[in-house]
């Protein structure tokens, strides 16, 4: 039969000891077991401990060389000699400040059209959006007041006719001492009060829109200058009331020099100044810039978004900006201040985000993302952050980016 190590560590102590051993009490050799088996699994539990903790080392330096190594900004590409690097450089550059803004026409140049005659829309020529000349005939009414007016006109007409024939005819008989002096003027006076009527009774048609020489309940209103409709309130079958109760027919507005109206946050106004040049950048046509000069900066600002209006005055010849068009809007202070710059074609865009790459040893590379700004007229590219005066990149990422790919 075995004996465990605390049985045979009994029993040769029984052997060899004085009789005092052999006659102890049983209770102290079961306590005296107990103890040796306890220190027995306190050793095994430290050694099971050590080994774990030691596997767990090796774990996390395994992981990060795992993590090291999965870098995807940091390329290696054979024959780095191949592509030249160029230095990050600093130039004088005016301070830019880029804000959204709207296209407004300017307020100088939109005519409302109204009509001072009321009544019923029988027929609409033009519709919102159209180009008209000034002149053209934009919608027809048919008009109760017109028709009162034409009225009085023509009774007014027919009173001067009579009143004329009667003064020739008291000319006539005075001139043979057939009346007295007081008839002849008599008659003269009427004819007058008459002219008087009459003429009254046609430039009220003519202030209404109407032709006396033409009578017609018809109105036709008309373009008071040539543009665009930018407002439309009335369509065939509409009434149309009395000029202080009733919204504008239309707007017409010259779109040749528009307004570009941009919001600007208060502690950003002093970066924006009268006259200053600004160059606008329409969504539609992002290829195309174009130029204008600040008109106006508001005293007032918005209480809810702490902003002022600024207004961009510009020329739009071509029609290119159309009311309501959102822009980006680029002030240049006439100041300028040193700012990085790079060529354009060190940067590579991926992703909706502008890439460099920096050289950081060896056959090695770091695809760095940087902040860029305006685009330089001699092709190189100015950079807001992400590089330093003096760091190296590579002169053409386009290039290094696709031998990359293919090694």
């Amino acid at each position: 039969m075995r004996r465990d190590p605390a049985q045979h560590f009994l029993i040769e102590t029984s052997q060899h000891s004085p009789a005092h051993i052999s006659a102890a009490p049983r209770p102290f050799i079961t306590s005296l077991r107990l103890k040796i088996l306890m220190a027995l699994l306190v050793i095994i539990a430290a050694l099971l401990l050590s080994a774990c903790s030691g596997q767990g080392a090796k774990a996390t330096t395994a992981t990060t060389t795992v993590e090291t190594n999965s870098d995807p900004n940091l390329l290696s590409i054979e024959h780095p000699e191949q592509f030249p690097l160029v230095s990050v450089e600093t130039r004088k550059i005016a301070d830019i400040l880029r804000v959204n803004g709207v296209v407004s026409p300017d307020i100088s140049r939109a005519v409302p059209v109204l009509s001072l005659s009321g009544g019923r829309v029988v027929e609409t020529r033009v519709r919102l959006g159209d180009d008209v000349k000034k002149g053209q005939v934009l919608l027809l009414i048919s008009s109760p007041d017109i028709a009162a007016a034409f009225s009085d006109y023509q009774k007014y007409s027919a009173d001067e006719l009579l009143a004329r024939k009667q003064l020739e005819r008291s000319q006539l008989l005075f001139s043979r001492g057939a009346i007295a002096q007081r008839d002849l003027e008599a008659a003269q006076n009427a004819e007058n009060k008459a002219v008087v009527d009459q003429t009254t009774a046609a430039n009220r048609l003519r202030i209404l829109g109407a032709d006396p020489d033409h009578p017609s309940p018809i109105l036709a209103v008309k373009a008071p200058i040539s543009g665009t409709i930018i407002e439309q309130n009335t369509t065939n079958g509409g009434v149309v009331r009395s000029i202080d109760n009733s919204p504008n027919l239309f707007t017409i507005a010259d779109m040749s020099r528009v307004w570009v109206l941009c919001d600007v946050y208060e502690n950003m106004l002093d970066r924006v100044h009268l006259g200053d040049t600004a160059e606008i950048r329409l969504n539609a046509y992002p290829d195309q810039a174009f130029t204008g000069r600040v008109g106006n900066i508001s005293r007032v600002l918005d209480s809810a978004t702490r902003t002022a209006k600024v207004r961009i005055e510009m020329e739009n010849p071509q029609g290119f900006m159309r009311a309501a068009m959102f822009v980006t809007a680029s002030f240049r202070s006439r100041k300028e201040a040193e700012q990085v710059v790079i060529p354009a074609s060190a940067i590579l865009r991926l992703h909706d985000k502008d890439w460099v790459f920096k050289p950081v040893g060896g056959n090695k590379f770091r695809r760095t993302e940087i902040q860029t700004g305006l685009s330089l007229p001699d092709n190189t590219q100015e950079v807001l952050a992400g590089l330093q005066p003096g760091d190296k990149v590579v002169s053409n990422a386009l290039q290094f980016s696709s031998a990359s790919e293919t090694q």
